[in-house]
């Protein structure tokens, strides 16, 4: 009954012994502020977003890759837990991934949450550590491998080598502030205010951040910022294209950073082993194309991007008597 999960800022995993992933559901919580209950968690939770009455708020309990309420995300622990293992008498151990910048309060209380949320051990991870296992890369031997991973709330990049991460990188840019970036470019072009359900799905199915030329199209639904009615538009891969290039710009150069950290001799391995992309992130359509011609290092999707972490996570269990219990930030397996 072990398993291991990926806390993201957007979704939830869980994975779960040799069965693979056996959860992926948003991150979000629905609470009823009349009768100070959770009505609802993952899926039937997001399909709430901006459609609850008053007493009833949807919230996101993880921000930027942290816990920002821990009330919430104990509440969605639990309830995710539950629903991958049932009513059991003995609890799991639980392997859970962090963002590679966490500090020691913010990866204290991923421990707590999980500790009362029934676990009986909680192991943690960080991110591009458990992202790279689980794109199936062997990372026990001396050679230099790279992993961008890129998550709802942040950007991780790592350059990994005989099991320890050798030069790292958190960056609080991802898939959310691209969806903000897009509903604040169609507010101020079309005059037009969408949520960030429809900015995510226009990003989804409209996006080219190598090379836009008009093809991907996509059309939005909102309400009118002047004339205050509901009205809709058309949305071509130009529009997505300048609404996130910035950002992802701010991606790619971030990643370029990670060399400036690196000895010579691992930047060879990686010129020769290319860049793995992770996280919902990679999927981005054109975003492997640019970062290779930008960096000059072949850029390749990991198979199934968006498990990786989870995969990861239960993979980690393998080595279970290497890892540390409780607070401490597993980069490295002895």
């Amino acid at each position: 009954m072990d398993i291991g999960i990926d806390l993201g800022t957007a979704n939830v995993l869980i994975a779960m012994g040799n069965k693979g992933v056996v959860l992926d559901e948003p991150s979000v919580v629905a609470f009823n502020k009349k009768t100070n209950e959770v009505i609802a968690v993952g899926n039937d939770a997001y399909r709430m977003i901006g459609r609850t009455p008053d007493h009833i708020t949807v919230v996101r309990p993880l921000s930027d890759g942290v816990i920002s309420d821990h009330k919430m995300t104990e509440e969605m622990i639990t309830a995710f837990i539950e629903k991958v293992t049932g009513k059991q008498l003995f609890m799991p151990n639980i392997v859970m991934c962090i963002p590679s910048s966490v500090t020691d309060v913010e990866s204290r209380a991923v421990v707590e949450a999980a500790k009362i949320a029934g676990a009986r051990q909680v192991y943690l991870i960080e991110e591009p550590v458990a992202a790279i296992l689980g794109a199936g890369v062997d990372i026990s031997a001396p050679d230099g491998n790279m992993v961008v991973d890129i998550g709802g709330g942040t950007t991780d990049a790592a350059i990994i080598s005989l099991n320890g991460v050798v030069a790292k990188l958190s960056m609080k840019i991802a898939g959310e502030k691209l969806d903000k970036s897009i509903v604040k470019y169609v507010s101020a072009r079309y005059r037009l205010l969408i949520g960030e359900k429809t900015a995510e799905n226009a990003k989804i199915a409209a996006a080219n951040v190598y090379s836009p030329d008009g093809s991907r199209k996509i059309v939005v639904k909102g309400r009118h910022l002047v004339r205050g009615l509901p009205e809709q538009i058309e949305l071509t891969d130009y529009d997505i294209y300048e609404a996130i290039i910035d950002q992802v710009r701010e991606i790619i150069n971030g990643t370029k950073t990670v060399f400036e950290k690196t000895p010579p001799e691992l930047v060879g391995d990686i010129y020769k082993n290319g860049i793995y992309l992770t996280g919902g992130g990679a999927l981005l359509f054109g975003l492997d194309r640019l970062m290779a011609a930008e960096i000059g290092v072949k850029c390749c999707i990991a198979d199934d991007p968006l498990s990786c972490v989870a995969r990861g996570t239960r993979l980690a269990f393998k080595r279970l008597d290497k890892l540390l219990d409780g607070f401490e930030h597993v980069s490295m397996y002895k």
